[in-house]
């Protein structure tokens, strides 16, 4: 499906520019500045949708799928072989439509899969996480099942879901559209959507407003470090990253130079 991002004005706006405004920001300044837009829990992503692992942060455009539960049953396989095998006999047989997802990823994009009403299956895994980092994607977002879950978190692949699974693909769930409209946890997601998450959790910003709100967001962000500069001072604390506002201003000046 061909989809062309746009600002609020209805012009084409490059997502993966427009990326770059929000690396330093945390999800909680970009939920400050859609709120001051009026843009309350909008974006906001389901707290039941969490980081695999503790100190991921990524932001970044989105490239949609969204899967169903398969109709058809996986038959018994007869022999070792075949059951190494099982994913690429399932899909020679039926399809995969998701076949062409890694084209689609950019450096910076953001994978994010709707399962719908599938039940537990690992859509991805240790190895297939992996493919797609090496497409470019800089997050894995879905509100489905992720399995070999210590592989995952071992590689520090920036994976995100609802639960942690066990089973294969063959005969429960299968792809239907790329790039196209989806939600999970009760947000909207279109391909260009700024899809940002770190240890408070996620959030999607409409691409039409994301630049205002990550200015809007940079402001919050940096008075908020200025306020807990004082109070590292008060307390004797030596200043670190998270109150070096000198660092972000030098990242957005030459940003927009």
């Amino acid at each position: 499906m061909s989809y062309e991002p746009k600002d609020a004005d209805g012009k084409a706006v490059d997502p993966y520019h427009i990326r770059k405004f929000f690396e330093p920001l945390r999800v909680v300044d970009v939920a400050d500045a859609m709120d001051g837009l009026g843009y309350f829990n909008i974006g906001l992503v389901s707290q039941d949708i969490r980081p695999l692992w503790l100190g991921m942060k990524f932001w970044g455009p989105a490239v949609t799928q969204r899967c169903v539960p398969a109709n058809k049953p996986m038959w018994p396989l007869e022999t070792t072989e075949e059951i190494v095998g099982a994913h690429g006999i399932w899909f020679n047989k039926h399809g995969h439509n998701g076949r062409g997802l890694n084209d689609l990823v950019k450096d910076g994009s953001v994978v994010v899969t709707d399962v719908g009403s599938t039940g537990e299956v690992g859509f991805f895994g240790s190895e297939n996480v992996l493919a797609l980092q090496a497409a470019g994607a800089v997050g894995i977002v879905t509100n489905g099942h992720c399995r070999d879950t210590g592989e995952v978190t071992m590689q520090k692949t920036p994976m995100v879901c609802r639960e942690r699974g066990r089973t294969i693909i063959p005969g429960r769930i299968e792809v239907v559209e790329l790039n196209t409209t989806i939600g999970i946890g009760g947000a909207q997601v279109r391909p260009g959507d700024i899809v940002g998450c770190d240890d408070d959790g996620l959030i999607v910003v409409p691409i039409e407003i994301a630049k205002q709100v990550a200015l809007h967001a940079k402001a919050v962000l940096i008075a908020d470090m200025n306020a807990r500069r004082k109070r590292y001072d008060a307390l004797g604390r030596t200043h670190d990253e998270s109150v070096d506002t000198d660092a972000i201003d030098r990242y957005y000046a030459e940003l927009q130079a």
